[in-house]
């Protein structure tokens, strides 16, 4: 797949004044709130009076409260790849969105939140997750370019929050901490010899290729064509015999011992879990045990957003919404006879994940361009690592590793 055209993605720039003075106005409120300060580009500030908090510089406070004005959820991160504003020299992008991602609920006034829904928008019908849909919306991120993501993955090409060892802040090698996330959803699952373990998300084949060392039989399926095609060539270069399909949990027939699916909930969204977890229950042989890694919200944030349309969907995970564990717990009672058994907290883990992909991805920029991802692209994943980094480092977002076992009569 050729890369996006960014440009062609992004809102068009209406300008209004009365729509930017009132974002303006808020944003002032919000930075106030938040404890973060913006320079504007003839030296004036907005928000803390604090000399030690983080910076911002508006460059184009013109253009950035059109933008937010006019689609405020949306707005905020187009205005950073637009280069309207920049986290200040000296001051780390993460820093800077962190105390705004810990104040989410808090930041506008409660009298306004009721406005929402003017500014809220639906998520597009094109977006939905049935069958095709899901295909077309994993193909917009996965099938971006296997290279890509190589710019600032570890070895393994693990896509997901790794598990280091010992508390914060961590300093293990992250190659290491993916292969003890993958070795610790195994174990959940119960992974040993001779099991027959269906893995729902390839990725690019690390925890497929870690089962099959442990001598299982492991079928795995996926939506994209360019993990696919990789994880079979890195299968064989390791050695051991690995099932990759190209096919939607929703026509996998058979039975496993252990189905295992990391970071793929998300993309499956609201409509479908009921299907997403039924198909668990009826995959799953007797005895048998699921293992799934799950980025969560409160449950009040997920009933707040659950349908609204933001930059996240727009931009990186078109379909994508993140449950809490309310939300799984219910599907889960309602829908199978599965009930989780165990979990495991990650969300620091994954804080420093996203700071290592983030750093690794920005000393990269010159093989990025070279892959043809204009500086739009560039400004927009390093907003979406640095925006994901803050929202695990804030504790408003966390990642769970559950084991799912069906109830005993």
């Amino acid at each position: 797949m050729a890369p996006r055209r960014t440009a062609d993605l992004m809102e068009p720039l209406v300008r209004s004044r009365p729509r930017a003075a009132v974002a303006r106005a808020l944003c002032t409120v919000a930075l106030r709130r938040a404890g973060v300060v913006a320079v504007l580009p003839d030296g004036s500030h907005l928000g803390s009076a604090d000399p030690q908090a983080p910076r911002l510089h508006i460059d184009c406070p013109r253009d950035a409260f059109s933008r937010i004005g006019a689609h405020p959820k949306i707005g905020i991160g187009e205005a950073y790849m637009a280069g309207d504003w920049s986290a200040a020299p000296g001051t780390d992008l993460a820093d800077a969105l962190a105390p705004f991602a810990s104040r989410l609920a808090d930041l506008v006034p409660a009298p306004l939140l009721r406005l929402r829904r003017i500014s809220d928008r639906a998520h597009p019908e094109h977006t939905r997750n049935s069958p095709e849909g899901s295909r077309e919306n994993i193909a917009s991120h996965y099938d971006l370019s296997n290279e890509l993501f190589a710019t600032f993955l570890d070895p393994t090409m693990t896509y997901s929050s790794a598990y280091f060892e010992g508390e914060p802040p961590f300093t293990g090698d992250l190659r290491e901490a993916q292969l003890r996330k993958i070795d610790a959803a195994l174990d959940d699952a119960g992974v040993c010899a001779g099991t027959r373990v269906l893995e729902i998300g390839t990725g690019w084949g690390a925890l497929a290729i870690r089962a099959a060392q442990r001598g299982a039989d492991v079928t795995s399926i996926t939506l994209s064509s360019e993990q696919a095609t990789l994880a079979r060539q890195r299968a064989r270069e390791a050695g051991v015999a690995v099932q990759v399909l190209i096919e939607d949990y929703r026509s996998v027939t058979g039975s496993f011992d252990a189905i295992i699916s990391i970071e793929m909930i998300e993309a499956v969204g609201e409509e479908f879990w009921p299907d997403y977890f039924e198909a668990l229950d009826r995959l799953l042989a007797p005895g048998g045990r699921v293992a799934i890694q799950a980025i969560t919200m409160s449950h009040s944030r997920f009933l707040a957003t659950r349908h609204s349309h933001g930059w996240i969907q727009k931009h990186i995970f078109p379909g994508g919404l993140i449950p809490s564990r309310e939300a799984i717990d219910q599907v889960l009672a309602r829908h199978t006879s599965l009930s989780v058994t165990h979990s495991r907290s990650l969300g620091a883990h994954y804080a420093e994940t996203l700071r290592r992909w983030r750093h690794t991805f920005g000393a990269a920029a010159d093989r990025v361009a070279a892959l043809g991802f204009d500086e739009k692209f560039r400004r927009m994943w390093e907003f979406y690592l640095a925006y994901s980094e803050a929202g695990f480092r804030s504790g408003y977002l966390d990642v769970v590793q559950l084991r799912i076992e069906r109830s005993r009569s």
